[in-house]
This record gives C-alpha cells, sequence and structure tokens, in this order.
C-alpha cells in the first residue's frame, strides 16, 4: 500500500499536494464575501453578517457562521434538517476551497469561488 500510495504521489503531486491550510480568517473573508461556493447541486453564500444561505440539490440551506481559532465553525441546516454544528479546517487552492469537517480529520467537500 505504501509503494502504491509513493507511486501516486510521484505521478500526481499537484492533485494531492496543492491545497493549503487557510488559517487567516481575514483572507477567508476576503475571498468567499460576495462570491457564491459552488460544487455538484450545491451553491452557498457566506455572508459577512454570520449568516450562510443557499442551496442544495433544489432544497434551501442556511446557517451561521463564524471564524474562530483558525477553524471555520458553522451551523448547517438543509430542507430544514439540522446538520449539527462543526468547526472545520478549510484549504485553499487556487479558486478552490476544501472543507475539512472536525477540525480537519473528519471528510471534506471542495468547493469553488464564483
Amino acid at each position: 500500500m505504501t509503494r502504491i500510495l509513493a507511486v501516486f504521489l510521484g505521478v500526481f503531486p499537484s492533485a494531492v499536494l496543492a491545497f493549503e491550510p487557510l488559517t487567516d480568517g481575514s483572507e477567508f473573508r476576503r475571498l468567499v464575501f460576495g462570491n457564491d461556493l459552488t460544487r455538484l447541486g450545491v451553491r452557498l453564500q457566506v455572508r459577512a453578517d454570520g449568516r450562510i444561505t443557499g442551496s442544495g440539490l433544489g432544497q434551501p440551506v442556511y446557517g451561521e457562521w463564524e471564524w474562530r481559532d483558525g477553524y471555520f465553525c458553522r451551523t448547517l441546516f438543509w430542507d430544514g434538517d439540522d446538520l449539527g454544528a462543526d468547526c472545520q479546517l478549510v484549504l485553499r487552492d487556487g479558486d478552490r476551497l476544501r472543507f475539512v469537517t472536525e477540525r480537519g480529520a473528519g471528510i471534506g467537500a471542495s468547493f469553488r469561488i464564483r
């Protein structure tokens, strides 16, 4: 397994290593305010007033957020279902942001900044 991973990293280093941690809340705000975060079937706005609005698979998404200790901390609802609170590590690669749940220990979701 280690050998396969080493070969993969050797062949596709930018695919794996391009994302870098974004720990500066001011930089995060500069990137997202006034823009949409998009991925297949999802369009979100992270707003300056602490709200999250948008849609996911045609259903409303809403919540609140704050930048705390280098993490994007949010509560989120999708079509009225409570998705809970979570602080997420944010990684950046150009116009893409990846949010990784559980302060970077969980699963990730990538979005384009539009």
